[in-house]
């Protein structure tokens, strides 16, 4: 079935004029591999950096025909300066190699004049966004991630999640969500519900991929994805939009930085050294691109034996505490290691939905009530400025 959607999909887009009106995108080489899985389609299309804002409404032609094929329900189509594996079209002049500085974003590939501060369009209808990341993975960042984002909520705020580790969207099994999103309006096939779990509204690359189906997307395909996840969803109203970023520092994390105006970043670390020294790594780069770092969570800090009730840190004790004082940033808490927490994750039932009166759960929502206050703290000092990167 696939082969046979696949194959109406490169007809399809066959009509469609290449770049200076020549040929057609296909017969130009221009199409990547096309990946369709259960009614989903996914491909990118190589044109000229310098070109790529003026040919955005190619884009949006490659995608709308592909739409109209006979069991297609959705399609991500993104623009790429790099040619696809196998592809026969001629690789475009590599430019110099890019130099990342401050001073001003990157549009299309290449630099555009500064932004004044508070022009980075934020989502509509939400208030915070807020970045959980990790220097390594291993970490239980995702773990995190859904645990905070409902430990705000029971403090009484509106939260939505969005999953953004492209390559090990981990969103649908923990909140315990799966199905596809539907469109806001069967007329405008763009824009498309999030789904809900436990009362925070979710969104993930997971919806759209089966669980155990590799993604292998280059970055110009992850950065599509993202943003396509964040501005074309109708999130509604939200106190707090939190992001699963994924683990290290590359593509999702720079698009997030420069596709809208973070309230901050929280990072999660276990105690020893080496996740230490990725931490901060993790932590540096938000500080490059002036991303408020809203402090530093401890994960798996210590062992409580549930026989005789010692204390065991298995990991080391206090990494993360002393790396945030000597980096100078906030340290939000201490989570424990314990049989419970992996427990209900692995199960999609979050500790602090299954069990928000328990001690886990407390831990938590203390964590998220310092989140929102070195929000709070960093709006009461001022608007900051969106974060500008070069690339000269």
């Amino acid at each position: 079935m696939s082969e046979t959607v696949k194959k109406a999909v490169l007809e399809r887009l066959s009509t469609i004029k290449g770049p200076d009106l020549e040929g057609d995108i296909v017969s130009l080489g221009l199409i990547s591999d096309v990946f369709v899985s259960d009614g989903r389609v996914a491909f990118s299309i190589t044109v000229p950096a310098e070109r790529a804002r003026e040919l955005e409404p190619l884009r949006q032609a490659a995608e709308k025909v592909v739409r109209e094929v006979p069991g297609v329900e959705t399609a991500m189509v993104a623009l790429t300066a790099e040619r696809a594996a196998g592809s026969g079209a001629a690789r475009a002049p590599a430019p110099a190699a890019p130099r990342a500085s401050i001073g001003a974003p990157v549009q299309g590939g290449r630099a555009t004049a500064p932004e004044k501060p508070g022009q980075k369009p934020g989502v509509p209808g939400v208030k915070h966004i807020i970045a959980v990341a990790s220097g390594k993975g291993g970490v239980g960042k995702s773990t995190t991630t859904a645990n905070l984002a409902l430990a705000m909520q029971a403090n009484g705020l509106k939260v939505g999640v969005l999953d953004a580790d492209i390559y090990g969207p981990s969103v649908p099994r923990l909140f315990k969500v799966s199905g596809r999103p539907e469109p806001v309006d069967p007329a405008n096939s763009r824009i498309l519900k999030p789904l809900e779990g436990y009362g925070v509204k979710v969104m993930s690359i997971g919806f759209m991929v089966e669980e155990d189906t590799p993604m292998i997307w280059r970055g110009p395909m992850v950065i599509s994805a993202l943003t396509q996840m964040l501005r074309e969803v109708a999130w509604g109203e939200l106190d707090v939009l939190v992001v699963d970023m994924p683990p290290g520092t590359g593509d999702a994390q720079l698009t997030m930085a420069q596709q809208v105006p973070l309230a901050g970043a929280v990072i999660v670390s276990t105690p020893q050294d080496l996740a230490l020294i990725d931490a901060r790594k993790g932590l540096n780069m938000f500080k490059r691109v002036d991303v408020p770092v809203l402090g530093i969570v401890e994960n798996m800090s210590y062992f409580i034996c549930p026989d005789c009730g010692g204390r065991h840190d298995i990991f080391g004790h206090g990494g993360a505490r002393a790396e945030a004082e000597k980096l100078g940033s906030p340290f939000l808490g201490e989570v424990p290691l314990d049989i419970r927490i992996r427990e209900t994750s692995d199960a999609g039932t979050p500790i602090v939905a299954s069990e928000p009166e328990g001690v886990h759960a407390k831990v938590y929502r203390e964590i998220a009530a310092k989140v929102m206050d070195e929000v709070r703290q960093n709006e009461e000092g001022g608007q900051r400025a969106a974060p500008k990167i070069v690339f000269e």
